[in-house]
């Protein structure tokens, strides 16, 4: 099974963000984000980079205002681990889909009480 060049690079950028992130990265708002996912365009010049805050559904902010202030610095990072001819561009996107994993979760808390409630 072959995999895409763009997939390969996406996850070896998601490893290396998270580490640039948690370790070198100096601005304290951007030490509660976790990259979920890295989709790199076929052409290997843009980067969508989809992240979480912990503990929270939606994202405040600061958090983008964090981390599109550092994008820089971990762009000149990234060039650094990686052997690439070009760094790409990166986009910072909140992933929604932890909240809505979240929601759907206390709805099921909800009808399983209900359902205990009613069996008794």
């Amino acid at each position: 099974m072959s995999f895409k060049r763009a997939d390969r690079v996406a996850e070896l950028i998601r490893a290396d963000m998270s580490e640039i992130i948690n370790k070198e990265v100096k601005d304290p708002r951007l030490h509660l984000v976790t990259i979920t996912s890295v989709r790199v365009s076929d052409d290997l010049r843009n980067a969508k980079i989809y992240f979480v805050e912990m503990g929270k559904d939606d994202c405040s902010n600061e958090i983008k205002a964090g981390l599109n202030k550092a994008a820089g610095f971990i762009r000149r990072e990234l060039g650094k681990r990686l052997q690439l001819r070009f760094v790409p561009e990166l986009m910072f996107i909140h992933d929604t889909s932890f909240g809505y994993g979240n929601r759907i979760e206390k709805l099921l808390a909800q009808i399983a009480k209900q359902e205990n409630k009613n069996d008794q």
